[in-house]
């Protein structure tokens, strides 16, 4: 919440490109619990802005950074007002942000084409970090984007880049090297029911369609990855990958979003629909570290793929998400109501961001 008590909700999307059009297609907005009522954020922003991820400062939530379409942009009020740091390259397409878990003051940013840029004072300056390449595993019709990226809080020098559509690379130096670990999603997509062919001419692309990343500091070295497959456990840093089966507990389940509730290492939270572009998509939460998966959004009705999911650092009890569609889901005491929060009509099929504080 801000400096006077205020919660709030971020919500973001994809700015179309249609000229002339009135409606506002993707842009960033932000309400208050309980009301519902969506201010579009402009001031200090891009005009027309993508906003197509956000990081919150676990210990300041008025602190809140904005992947755009222009690089990384920066709000120390809650969101009132915007400007952009010291970002070394302009037109970036920034589609992920997240702070280091042991080092408060250092952020990573990543961006398509495959680029990544970390701040090591609290974001007011960055440096793009050459070694991050895409290893080209599949040829997509758009370039290959850093679509997550997560930092083992036990192994802090590792961290796991989940690139759509090109698997999952791994530096252990905090970013200096990179290694490709997309090897095993590639085998396992030698079997038939992991076999998955849209865009490219290769069966592993549904493997290679990685959407997001995470790794709990109750189980270091595992990451968790969410593909269009499922959702897939790592074990030696990626070394190795084993299907968690999520099919078991879900009658759909292409993944979108996993993250770990940053109040207990062993809670997790994922995002399931039928396919990228759908009209359906649910909430599930595992408290054993994945291995069992119970829906947690029973009453809400998702009409778009579920697309991104987060915990509030502030309050375990305050879980977010949002559907392709524009629809912003809540819960205010750990899913038993909910509230939805459609945000306005032009962000229909472009909605793709969501944060609390």
């Amino acid at each position: 919440m801000a400096s006077n008590g205020t919660k709030y909700i971020y919500a973001g999307g994809d700015a179309d490109e249609r000229k002339g059009d009135p409606h506002n297609y993707g842009g960033l907005f932000r309400c208050t619990p309980g009301e519902g009522e969506w201010q579009s954020m402009t001031q200090g922003l891009p005009p027309n802005v993508s906003a197509r991820a956000f990081a919150v400062n676990p210990n300041d939530p008025r602190v809140i950074y904005v992947g755009t379409q222009d690089g990384v942009y920066r709000s120390l009020d809650a969101g009132e007002h915007w400007q952009r740091p010291n970002f070394p390259d302009r037109n970036v397409d920034i589609y992920a942000i997240t702070y280091h878990p042991t080092r408060p003051n250092v952020l990573y940013a990543g961006a398509a084409p495959v680029a990544l840029y970390r701040s090591e004072d609290g974001g007011e300056n960055w440096k793009k970090m050459p070694a991050a390449r895409a290893p080209k595993n599949c040829d997509m019709d758009f370039p290959v984007r850093i679509i997550r990226m997560a930092i083992d809080p036990s192994r802090p020098n590792d961290i796991y880049l989940a690139l759509e559509v090109d698997g999952v690379i791994r530096s252990s130096d905090g970013g200096e090297t990179f290694t490709d670990v997309s090897k095993p999603l590639i085998e396992l997509a030698e079997l038939p029911h992991l076999k998955s062919r849209i865009g490219s001419t290769m069966e592993s692309e549904g493997m290679l369609d990685s959407h997001a990343i995470t790794v709990s500091a109750a189980a270091p070295g595992q990451p968790i990855l969410a593909v269009r497959m499922g959702l897939f456990r790592g074990t030696d840093g990626g070394a190795a990958w084993r299907d968690m089966q999520v099919g078991r507990f879900s009658p759909i389940t292409y993944a979108r979003d996993v993250c770990v509730s940053p109040h207990n290492p062993r809670t997790l939270y994922a995002c399931l629909s039928t396919a990228a572009r759908s009209d359906d998509g649910r909430l599930y939460r595992s408290d054993d570290l994945g291995e069992s998966w119970r829906r947690v959004d029973h009453t809400i009705q998702a009409k778009g793929t579920m697309m991104a999911v987060t915990v509030s650092h502030a309050d375990p009890k305050r879980v977010y998400c949002v559907s392709r569609c524009g629809q912003v889901f809540g819960t205010e005491d750990e899913g038993a109501s909910w509230r939805e929060y459609p945000l306005p009509a032009g962000v229909l099929q472009r909605a793709r961001a969501v944060a609390c504080a």
